[in-house]
């Protein structure tokens, strides 16, 4: 796991997305035009929530969200979602 260097505030959680499908399950090729946008990740950096509810992921944890949750950031050239951990739907 990279040292991700930005800690969230509140219920925030940092997320690196997993890689989209680059082949179906056929077995088709997808082109980068189609790719959908993933909806899992593992998370990177979880701030320390709010006063009377902690936060319940914790990094390392790989999860499900939204299609369009979170904000995308760069970090050092790498690509990260951050966004309110009531966005996301399960710990996988």
């Amino acid at each position: 796991m990279a040292d991700v260097k930005i800690k969230p505030l509140a219920d925030r959680v940092v997320i690196k997305a997993a890689e989209a499908e680059t082949k179906t399950a056929g077995g088709i090729i997808i082109p980068d035009s189609a790719k959908e946008k993933p909806q899992k990740g593992t998370v990177v950096a979880v701030g320390p929530g709010k006063k009377d509810e902690p936060t319940s992921v914790k990094v390392g944890d790989s999860v499900l969200y939204g299609k369009y949750a979170g904000t995308e950031i760069t970090i050092e050239g790498t690509e990260y979602l951050i966004m309110k951990e009531s966005d996301i739907f399960a710990v996988v």
